[in-house]
């Protein structure tokens, strides 16, 4: 046996070394922002527990997979001394096939526990845990030597917050990482398959996953601490609030990292993207008071008489919810369409990015949620096989409110992520897989075709399935119809500022609108779609019929869309 593992890794040291994954930075430098309390200090205040960022990494060891040789995980502890008095908390790991960019947390106790009659916020693992090895021998002579997965045992009352690597079976010091008082956690999660290790070279599989804090959105206190879950067994979705480690909780109420009016201006200025619409779009957007001042009207069910809305939206229903008693509507008298086919249109040179600005993770980032408003939303085009079939009227409707949101680090302002919102759903793209706009670092969104769901990059975006071909097309192109957030935006939120009922940010009248913009549109996509199926083969209507069934449920007629407040990443987070 010892023999049969001496030759695969024989098999393995003649493949050609891997290099190392290159560090990331953003086109331009990050800029001297202005001065505030908290925020891109480098430092961030919990309540209890100051943490650092640290991204200065030493590298402990690389798994490579037999099955796909360019397939590779690298494991990485904090580099050299930590400032005084801060601790790590556990290791971090990432994929070598994109740069080096991320980070784990070390973390110093801002309370003296002798003082205040408790135990200290961190404390020493009382022993380490065997999870997973490599199954290294020493007559192997291998180079990098093997690796040792290791689960810090806290002590009563305290929670592990990640896990370490060596490489080496001889226990890690009990010095190496720190556990965290239990009321200074939060529950954490598993979220993305980092590595799945299953091979015959491997006695025992294991399985590796990024975590994230369970509960978050605006008001969430978990604490991403950078670090990896992992066991040789998958997670069943179950067994997610009880993983065996934790997140930071952050108890600052004031959320002191948190950026400032003059400091939001500045993050949207440096990292505000310009948002690309296909050259053949023909509903652009508007400005939501151009589109108020060109004959949009207020309807009310049971009220056969619209009323025309203000420039700000000031005679607008204010607050409660959605109670499906008004909507907004296109000019709708009798001499109106050429007017509502006008207003279709939109007003590029109007046009502006609505700017929420909200919490993320705990305090520790900022999300810049920009919303585009567009008066109308036009058709879609199905895509089945080589033919395009435009389906006329269904996806059309009234208004149209679209968003991307950008990640900011508020340690040190810089951005992280972008989410890019695509009809029900959407992604988050790291820093480094973005298109910027000429060495600055502003990033370029496109914007779909028609349906005005946001992309990283122009080509064609099949909602589908890709591999039969077959789905709705989400077209985007560079063109010259754009808009420029970075100088043509309005902060229309930020709930985290102010203090005593008083708010910093003025919301417009027009956002405390809760019901429709825009009327309930029925029809029977369905029915439709299935005579345009009809006309092909039998032997491809069956594939063809599963596919479809599975398309956005807003092909088959929907109520009017809503406005920002009522989406739910308003509160809560993007999906994941």
């Amino acid at each position: 046996m010892l023999g049969y593992k001496c030759l695969l890794w024989n098999n393995l040291r003649d493949l050609p070394p891997l290099k190392d994954p290159e560090t990331f930075s953003l086109p331009a430098p990050i800029p001297q922002w202005p001065p505030g309390q908290g925020f891109g200090s480098g430092t961030i205040n919990l309540g209890k527990l100051e943490v650092i960022k640290v991204t200065n990494f030493e590298f402990i060891w690389r798994y490579r997979s037999r099955e796909n040789k360019n397939k590779s995980i690298s494991f990485y502890k904090p580099k050299g001394s930590l400032p005084d008095d801060f601790h790590c908390l556990g290791h971090y790991c990432q994929s070598d096939s994109h740069p080096l960019r991320g980070y784990v947390l070390a973390a110093r106790d801002l309370v003296d526990s002798s003082e205040q009659g408790q135990k200290p916020a961190l404390v020493k693992p009382v022993d380490f845990t065997p999870v997973w090895s490599s199954n290294d021998s020493a007559e192997c002579n291998k180079p990098e030597g093997g690796g040792y997965f290791w689960s810090p045992q806290p002590p009563e009352g305290y929670r592990s917050i990640g896990f370490v690597v060596t490489k080496s079976p001889t226990k890690p010091e009990l010095n190496e990482v720190r556990c965290v008082r239990a009321d200074l956690t939060d529950n954490c999660e598993t979220h993305r398959v980092i590595v799945t290790a299953v091979s015959e070279s491997l006695s025992v599989p294991l399985f590796i996953w990024r975590t994230r804090p369970s509960e978050r959105g605006m008001w969430g206190k978990g604490v991403c601490a950078g670090t990896f879950f992992c066991r040789t067994r998958l997670v069943a979705a179950r067994d997610d609030l009880n993983i065996g480690i934790a997140c930071l909780k952050n108890l600052d109420s004031s959320l002191r990292a948190m950026p400032n009016v003059d400091q939001i201006e500045a993050l949207v200025q440096h990292y505000g993207p310009t948002l690309i619409f296909h050259p053949g779009e023909t509903y652009l957007p508007s400005s939501v008071s151009w589109f108020f001042k060109n004959g949009a009207v207020l309807c009310e069910k049971g009220n056969p008489i619209c009323e025309a809305i203000d420039e700000k939206g000031s005679n607008l229903p204010q607050g409660g919810s959605n109670d499906k008693q008004f909507w907004i509507d296109l000019p709708c008298g009798d001499d109106d369409h050429q007017q509502r086919d006008f207003v279709k249109r939109g007003n590029l040179e109007s046009s502006k990015l609505y700017v929420h600005v909200k919490p993320a993770l705990g305090g520790t980032f900022t999300d810049l949620v920009f919303w585009s408003f567009c008066p109308f939303n036009g058709p879609a085009t199905l895509k089945l096989g080589l033919v395009d079939l435009s389906l006329i009227s269904i996806g059309q409707h009234v208004c149209d409110w679209e968003h991307f949101t950008l990640r900011i680090c508020n340690f040190s302002g810089e951005l992280y992520s972008i989410y890019f919102s695509q009809h029900s759903g959407g992604e988050w793209i790291e820093a480094y897989d973005l298109e910027f706009v000429n060495g600055s670092s502003r990033a370029v969104v496109y914007s779909s075709k028609h349906g005005h769901a946001s992309f990283p990059k122009a080509g064609v975006y099949l909602q589908g399935s890709t591999m039969l071909g077959i789905g709705i097309r989400n077209d985007t192109a560079r063109s010259d119809l754009l808009v420029d957030s970075s100088s043509r935006y309005e902060i229309v939120a930020a709930e985290y500022l102010g203090g005593n009922g008083v708010a910093v940010v003025t919301e417009p009248p027009w956002l405390q609108y809760m019901r429709e913009w825009g009327p309930k549109i029925v029809y029977d996509s369905r029915e439709e779609v299935e005579k345009l199926v009809n006309r092909f083969p039998r032997t491809v209507r069956g594939s063809i019929a599963t596919v479809l069934r599975k398309l956005p449920v807003e092909l088959s007629g929907e109520e009017g869309p809503t406005g920002p407040k009522e989406k739910n990443n308003w509160y809560g987070d993007e999906r994941w």
